[in-house]
């Protein structure tokens, strides 16, 4: 409780590093109310402006928020603890982490000759070949593709974006259970996360209209192979949060596709439904490999330059070694077919362990992408029992705010004879769960 820390301080530098000392060594924790400014002013002998500068300095360095009739607390920090995925277990096959299978990946070949570059590319940021292939990948899913720009990944555009958008306390709407490292990022850039309940269609209408009515200024969601559920929009889905999102002209509205050429599904994105701020981002990791860090940005006018005005102030542009490469993949015949058998492969791979588990009356999502979601009552019952027969899954608690329990299954690399094995197992472990916690 805040009342067990003593603020200190006669100045508003003094006061925010007392709070902030607090933070640091445990006395305050997320969630604590600090005082009311008057009550603090009083206690400390100050003047009331003296704590509502100390104050608005913590506000802009995301270390306070402030809700209104709520008062000011302590902000949520990143649950890194929580989130991040426990080391797998030797013995065990890992079918936790949500990668691409290596046998769909193609060998990455860097330029063999780069030519020493005369000052920096600032002025030329993006490689002329790579832009236009990266708007004809856009287009080709009905994205508009008048303005686009590059980015380091998914999760560095995204927190460029919202950075250059938000202030510390605003607040941003998300999946949950949702993508466990935005999850991490949104509360590091001082940003409240409100949560939106999501089924196999992705991210639900009403949910999302209670969110932006919260006072959401922007929202991260994911049209397909939504993370960990594996959801994706339908058309109707795509109309209902369209309909939702026109009440809201001023909210940025971020669509991850992470997933474009491996989901095995159509896109439905909101991009194309004339919202006034939009940006859709995605990347190549899942189909060409994780060390290519690099991302396409397709989006309004005024978020381009807001985005690029940011990155121009600090890593100035992607490197051009790595553009090269990307392009050179993205264009060669034996790579695009590569993509083309692992969508294929992974959609298969997906569905057989989604009828296996179902005729076992095991109930599980898997509508895209390269993972299976599974509601369950215990996931450390879950999980144990299933280290047990040798399987390492992901316990859902890192993708859940306020969503149920349940445990992610990576089936990238799950043939047909493993998805038989392991809902058998499941099975198993499911019955030993209900008998020993009572389901």
């Amino acid at each position: 409780m805040a009342a067990q820390y003593s603020i200190s301080g006669t100045s508003a530098k003094g006061i925010s590093a007392s709070v902030e000392r607090g933070v640091a060594e445990g006395g305050l924790a997320p969630g604590d109310a600090l005082p009311p400014v008057r009550r603090l002013a009083e206690e400390l002998g100050v003047s009331p402006g003296t704590v509502a500068t100390a104050y608005k300095e913590l506000r802009g360095r995301g270390i306070v928020v402030t809700r209104g009739r709520g008062g000011t607390v302590v902000a949520q920090a990143p649950a890194v603890g929580s989130r991040r995925p426990p080391r797998v277990p030797a013995g065990v096959r890992d079918l936790a982490g949500g990668h691409p299978d290596p046998a769909f990946l193609p060998v990455l070949r860097p330029p063999a000759r780069v030519e020493p570059v005369g000052g920096s590319h600032r002025a030329s940021p993006r490689l002329a070949e790579l832009e236009a292939v990266a708007r004809e990948w856009c287009a080709r899913d009905g994205v508009p593709d008048e303005h686009v720009t590059f980015a380091h990944g998914a999760l560095d555009c995204v927190s460029r974006l919202l950075s250059a958008e938000l202030r510390p306390g605003d607040a941003v709407a998300v999946e949950d259970p949702g993508f466990h490292h935005l999850l991490d990022l949104v509360p590091a850039l001082g940003l409240r996360m409100v949560p939106v309940a999501v089924d196999a269609g992705g991210m639900r209408a009403e949910p999302l209209r209670a969110a932006l009515r919260a006072g959401a200024r922007a929202v991260v969601c994911s049209p397909r192979a939504q993370s960990p559920g594996s959801g994706c929009f339908s058309a109707e889905r795509r109309g209902e949060l369209l309909a939702v999102l026109r009440d809201f002209p001023d909210v940025l509205v971020v669509e991850d596709d992470h997933n474009a050429d491996v989901s095995g599904v159509p896109l439905h994105s909101l991009a194309s439904g004339g919202l006034p701020r939009w940006a859709h981002v995605r990347t190549v990791s899942k189909h060409l490999g994780i060390d290519l860090r690099w991302a396409a940005l397709a989006c309004d006018a005024k978020t381009l330059a807001r985005h690029d005005g940011r990155m121009l102030l600090t890593s100035g542009w992607v490197s051009h070694v790595l553009q090269e490469t990307v392009l050179r993949l993205m264009g060669d015949a034996g790579t695009r077919a590569l993509v083309r058998r692992a969508e294929e492969t992974y959609t298969k791979r997906r569905e057989e362990l989604v009828g296996q588990l179902g005729r076992r009356g095991i109930a599980a999502q898997g509508h895209s992408g390269l993972s299976v979601w599974v509601p369950v009552r215990d996931e450390s019952a879950v999980v144990n029992g299933l280290r047990s027969h040798g399987w390492w899954v992901a316990a859902g608690a890192r993708f859940r705010i306020a969503a149920g329990p349940g445990v992610r299954v990576t089936t990238a690399g799950l043939d047909v004879a493993d998805a038989v094995r392991l809902a058998s197992d499941f099975a198993e472990v499911l019955g030993e769960s209900e008998a020993t916690y009572g389901g």
